[in-house]
């Protein structure tokens, strides 16, 4: 796939590299290599923040190549933490935390979080947290297809809030180049928050879009993936940050 950059994904909470599927799909269509990794926050109980970022280091060192670096919702905190790898060149933040030192996807500097209704939906049982089934499909995937909304829902898992509390040790936003998409009709994470986060990155776009345009418009947003990193292959500086 010539010299063009990998595509690396970083799911959000509750996820797994499972809801990048038909994205990657797409990109390897159009010739661009992906890798995704699955979150220990997910996978291995009280796992925090540090476990998911170092994770997402070691799958960096594996790529050949410069590396686009995309987050989605809690997976920007992850991106945040590890993207200063010396491989990544580019750091998206799709719908994303966006966070600046000593802060945490729990508690944080950033405004427009006042009408967020996922914290009421959220469940706890010992450092586990889960969303309330019978309200993932409007907080999430309320413009998805029924059949793959409640495919989705029923590959949710419970993650360790341990990650939510976790503070960053890097702020790699500050370091690289960045782009923030923001979703317009986003449930989850209100739009206000969403631009507070976007105000730290380079450049903003937007797409029409639930919490997961991952499911809902995949074709669109691997276009969207593509075109940043075709930018990020025709520019040998972006590496320096500049």
């Amino acid at each position: 796939m010539g010299d063009r950059p990998t595509i690396m994904l970083v799911h959000g909470a509750w996820h797994g590299s499972w809801c990048w599927s038909a994205v990657r799909n797409s990109l390897h269509d159009e010739g661009f290599a992906t890798a995704a990794v699955d979150n220990p926050s997910v996978t291995a109980p009280g796992s925090d923040l540090a476990a998911d970022s170092d994770n997402l280091r070691q799958a960096l060192d594996a790529v050949d190549g410069r590396v686009v670096l995309v987050g989605h919702s809690y997976g920007g905190a992850v991106i945040t933490d590890a993207g200063a790898h010396p491989k990544v060149d580019h750091l998206v933040y799709l719908t994303a935390f966006a966070l600046d030192a000593g802060e945490s996807v729990a508690q944080n500097g950033l405004t427009g979080g006042e009408t967020i209704e996922l914290g009421d939906a959220m469940t706890f049982d010992g450092d586990g947290v889960s969303v309330d089934p019978g309200r993932a499909v409007e907080l999430f995937f309320h413009d998805c297809t029924p059949d793959v909304a409640h495919s989705a829902c029923a590959r949710l898992r419970p993650m360790s809030m341990a990650a939510m509390l976790g503070v960053t040790r890097n702020v790699a936003w500050r370091e690289k180049p960045s782009t923030y998409i923001v979703c317009t009709d986003d449930r989850a994470l209100p739009v206000a928050l969403q631009r507070s986060c976007s105000a730290r990155t380079d450049n903003v776009l937007e797409m029409h879009t639930s919490h997961s345009p991952f499911l809902s418009r995949p074709d669109d947003l691997a276009r969207t993936f593509a075109a940043i990193a075709l930018q990020v292959s025709s520019d040998p500086g972006t590496n320096a940050g500049g």
